[in-house]
C-alpha cells in the first residue's frame, strides 16, 4: 500500500485510498506508532461513494472510530485533488454527515457539519465548562491563562462526558486554544473540531466577530467563521511524505 503522511495545523495524518472498504483499524495501530510506524495522530481511508466524491473511514491512533476531525477534512480534501480523486470543490462523506471542502494552493477550507450545543455551562473539577457537538462532542473552558490546561482533570472529564477537552483564552478578539484529544488520549498541536466549538462559544458569547483567528498550541493561524449557522475552517497544510509500506 502507498501511504500519504500530512500535517495540518499540527495535527499529523495518514492517508490512504482504497476501492474496498473494511475494518482499518490493526492498520491505524501500526501505521500511526511512532516508534514502529510512520506515526501521527490519526489514519484515513478514501473509498468510493454513490453520493459525494468519496467517503473516509477516520480512524484515531489507538485504532477506534472518529465521526469527524477538522483538520483531517483539510488534509483528506488536499489528497483527494492532488490525487485526482475529486475537483478543488468537493464533497465527502464522514461519521457526522457531509463536508464541503475548497482548495486553493495549500489553503483548504472546510464547511464543517452544522453545531449542535449538547450542554450549557456548568462548573465541574473547579471550572466552568460548556459542551457541544461540532463533529465530536467537545467540552469547552475560558480561562485568563493557559498554562491553567491540567492534563489529569481534562482525562477526567474526558471520560465523565466522553468529550474531548478544550482550554481556551480569547485575547484582543483571537482564541487561544489548548486540547486533549479522544483516542489520542492526550493533548494534541491542534484539534479542528475542537477550535470550532472553542469559536463558536466565544462568539456566541460576543467575545470575538463572526470571523476570527484561532491559534492552537502549534501556534499555527487558522480562520473561524460562521454564516447563517455554519461553521467555517480554514487553514494550509501540508503533504509531508509519500511512502510504500
Amino acid at each position: 500500500m502507498t501511504y500519504t503522511k500530512y500535517s495540518a495545523s499540527g495535527n499529523d495524518f495518514i492517508i490512504s485510498h482504497s476501492f474496498l472498504e473494511k475494518d482499518f483499524s490493526q492498520d491505524a495501530i501500526k501505521l500511526c506508532n511512532r516508534t514502529e510506524g510512520i506515526g501521527a495522530d490519526g489514519f484515513v481511508v478514501l473509498i468510493p461513494s454513490a453520493e459525494a466524491d468519496f467517503k473516509w473511514l477516520f480512524y484515531n491512533s489507538d485504532g477506534s472510530d472518529a465521526a469527524m476531525c477538522g483538520n483531517a477534512t483539510r488534509a483528506c480534501a488536499h489528497y483527494a485533488f492532488n490525487n485526482g480523486l475529486a475537483s478543488n470543490k468537493m464533497q465527502f462523506l464522514t461519521g457526522a454527515g457531509k463536508i464541503e471542502s475548497t482548495v486553493e494552493g495549500n489553503i483548504v477550507q472546510t464547511q464543517l457539519t452544522i453545531p449542535i450545543v449538547l450542554k450549557e455551562e456548568f462548573e465541574e473539577e473547579g471550572f466552568s465548562w460548556w459542551l457541544a457537538d461540532t463533529g465530536v462532542p467537545h467540552l469547552v473552558t475560558i480561562v485568563d491563562d493557559l498554562e491553567k490546561y491540567n492534563h489529569d482533570i481534562s482525562a477526567k472529564m474526558r471520560y465523565a462526558h466522553n468529550a474531548n477537552v478544550n482550554f481556551i483564552k480569547v485575547e484582543d478578539g483571537k482564541i487561544f486554544i489548548r486540547t486533549y484529544e479522544r483516542g489520542v488520549e492526550g493533548e494534541t498541536l491542534a484539534c479542528g473540531t475542537g477550535m470550532a466549538a472553542a469559536f463558536l462559544r466565544a462568539n456566541n458569547l460576543n467575545l470575538v466577530d463572526n470571523k476570527t483567528f484561532v491559534y492552537p498550541k502549534s501556534k499555527e493561524e487558522l480562520t473561524l467563521s460562521i454564516k447563517d449557522g455554519n461553521l467555517f475552517f480554514k487553514g494550509a497544510v501540508k503533504k509531508v511524505f509519500t511512502t510504500e509500506v
